[in-house]
């Protein structure tokens, strides 16, 4: 199997990048072991110093012991708490640094005040940098004051340099942290809105699946059984009509089975097939109110304004008003009453589109569905609110139920835009 270039490199990369997130998760829960081991390597190095070394580059060699040792003691243990006090850290090394120099020691151990330097720019304000000048650069004045050696840039200016060339690898540490944590924010963000999102589709999904659910089984299972009915009354006095009755039903269960069939491709497999199967529009409506009508239910249609002068509805406003019509129809044949009449008015105004469905009540509980309850108003209320329109429910004063769909034709056409 050949190899991908930089296969090696790669994985190399990825290797180190776990070990030190390991070594980083380490120091989290545990900082005390690797302050202490980089404090106790230190505080070996210096001694070491302290033990004569110091001598080659101290400008008075004659410095007591105990003094030295004092001082390389001053520079290295303090390096404890270098990450939770380092501007203390910092004003305590100074002294021992301005002795150092005071003495002659000149000990390099003084060099560890680069280490404090560095987490003060790593994770201080900025602005501490500038007060730190007042602790590094009096010592740097006392010894070459004190023990002069050339010219005294050449003491100062050079170990200042270091000190600035430290501070900024220290900002430049610190500003990769702030843009790796504001990625991380910014990741982490976007995948909580990612969830949120897919949280609201599959609910506006599951709503949207519950309302053709309601719409199709409803609708069908009320018709089929006012037809059961109507032909269990007809079947001992004219055979002829509870055989035409049972026809309808057996139309009626195959239309319902093939919107189910429909319903359940798309949700299965997309499939194209399930996809290109329209959805009702208002031409079915004939078909739908005489279905209505081979139920028991009379209903009477009116659609007012010349066709020809009528707007052209978008598919979804034109399913919109199928349903809620079906609806509509639907419950005033499950509760108005087998003496209830129906009346479908369905207008093309010149902002809006209204369908009107009344019922007179009957002998029965004239729509005894309280408005604002049950998956059917619900469900005519969430289709209205798609486009922007508003839908009405309630008894009419004189008896019966009455529901009215408005939609405006400015969203419609908006709408429509849109998507041409």
């Amino acid at each position: 199997m050949e190899k991908r270039p930089g296969a090696r490199e790669e994985s190399l990369s990825r290797y180190i990048q776990r070990q030190s997130q390991r070594v980083r998760a380490f120091d989290a829960r545990r900082p005390w072991v690797w302050d202490g081991l980089l404090t106790a390597f230190w505080t070996a190095a210096v001694l070491v110093d302290a033990a004569g070394g110091w001598r080659n580059i101290a400008r008075d060699p004659s410095v007591p012991l105990w003094q030295v040792v004092a001082m390389s003691l001053a520079f290295s243990v303090p390096l404890f708490w270098r990450r939770r006090r380092p501007a203390a850290v910092l004003a305590l090394m100074a002294w021992a640094a301005f002795l150092s120099y005071w003495t002659g020691a000149f000990l390099q151990a003084g060099l560890l005040q680069l280490v404090v330097i560095f987490h003060i720019a790593l994770r201080l304000p900025l602005r501490t940098l500038v007060w730190t000048v007042s602790r590094i650069v009096p010592p740097l004045v006392v010894g070459a004051i004190r023990h002069p050696q050339g010219s005294w840039d050449q003491q100062i200016v050079p170990t200042l340099w270091v000190y600035a060339m430290v501070a900024l690898l220290g900002i430049a540490v610190r500003s990769r942290k702030d843009y790796t944590a504001a990625l991380v924010d910014r990741a982490r963000r976007l995948e909580v809105e990612r969830d949120q999102q897919a949280q609201l589709a599959a609910a506006a999904e599951r709503t949207r699946i519950a309302r053709e659910m309601h719409d199709i089984i409803g609708h069908n299972l009320s018709v089929i059984t006012g037809l059961a009915d109507g032909g269990r009354y007809a079947a001992a006095k004219n055979p002829e009509q509870a055989a035409q009755a049972l026809d309808a039903i057996g139309t009626t269960s195959r239309q319902a089975l093939a919107e189910l069939r429909r319903l359940l491709g798309v949700l299965r497999d997309d499939s194209a097939e399930a996809v290109r199967d329209p959805q009702p529009s208002l031409v079915d409506l004939e078909t739908l109110i005489e279905g209505v009508r081979s139920a028991g239910l009379p209903v009477r249609v009116e659609i007012g304004d010349d066709p020809e002068a009528r707007p052209s509805l978008p598919a979804g406003a034109q399913l919109t008003v199928y349903r809620v019509v079906q609806e509509a129809l639907t419950n005033t044949l499950k509760h108005a009453g087998p003496a209830a009449e129906a009346a479908v008015v369905l207008a093309y105004g010149e902002h809006d589109v209204t369908v009107e469905v009344t019922d007179s009540g009957g002998a029965g509980t004239g729509g005894s569905v309280t408005v604002g309850q049950g998956q059917g108003l619900r469900g005519m209320r969430e289709r209205a609110a798609l486009y922007d329109g508003t839908l009405e429910a309630g008894r009419l004063p004189a008896g019966g139920w009455r529901v009215r769909l408005r939609l405006p034709l400015e969203s419609l056409r908006s709408l429509k835009d849109s998507r041409s």
